[in-house]
């Protein structure tokens, strides 16, 4: 029997999520980013925030809107500025929010890592410069790595294509970035999907997160956002 949840509101996708929970956000950019969970946890309350995504946000819809409802007390991410980030940009230059940023790569292991089970790894990535200070390093065939620890999240939120009744799922092109890693990272995963169908209509070589890593799914009518510039 599935223990994932396929849920008939958004509201109810995202009900439970505590102040002060570390969040990770799917998307790279627009892409893949699940818009109505976002929308759904700025209705539903929770602050203190820590939120784990590839960005910081864009223009003022998305992460930035939850950015831009004071939700947020610290963002981990690789790319904190770019020219639609006005949001982040204007909370981090008057400290009312904190960053920690993280090489891409670094960023997908760290959480790959935690669904993995791995307690840490060493990465070349960083050796050298102001993200590796303080970190253990270690030589290894004469190359030199800094150890990383594992990213965990209390909540996964992503967007997938499709899911089953039992939560399986498959994505669309590049909306796929870094769901599958973030649905083994966190505790809690809930997936926000264009369509539900039967179990045993997605072709298993397709199913790129198993449902035994999804907790809750929300069928939500497609959308698309764009953002008209940076101010």
């Amino acid at each position: 029997m599935s223990r994932t949840e396929v849920l008939e509101s958004v509201d109810a996708a995202v009900a439970g999520i505590e102040d002060g929970s570390t969040v990770l956000v799917g998307g790279f950019g627009l892409a893949g980013m699940p818009f109505d969970l976002i929308d759904g946890l700025i209705r539903q309350g929770a602050t203190d925030l820590t939120i784990v995504s590839n960005n910081a946000g864009n223009g003022e819809v998305g992460l930035a809107a939850l950015l831009k409802a004071g939700r947020v007390r610290k963002v981990l991410c690789s790319f904190p500025r770019q020219s639609d980030s006005y949001v982040f940009d204007e909370l981090y230059r008057t400290g009312r929010i904190e960053l920690e940023v993280v090489p891409q790569g670094n960023l997908a292991e760290r959480m790959r890592a935690a669904g993995a089970g791995i307690g840490a790894f060493f990465s070349p990535t960083a050796v050298g410069t102001p993200l590796g200070e303080g970190k253990e390093q270690r030589t290894i065939d004469g190359r030199d790595y800094v150890l990383e620890y594992p990213i965990k999240g209390d909540y996964a939120l992503i967007g997938a294509h499709r899911a089953d009744e039992m939560g399986n799922l498959v994505y669309r092109k590049t909306a796929r970035n870094f769901g599958p890693v973030m649905a083994t990272a966190a505790a809690t995963t809930i997936a926000q999907v264009t369509e539900v169908v039967p179990t045993g209509s997605l072709d298993p070589e397709a199913v790129v997160t198993p449902g035994i890593f999804v907790d809750r799914v929300v069928r939500v009518d497609a959308r698309h956002y764009t953002v008209q510039g940076a101010r």
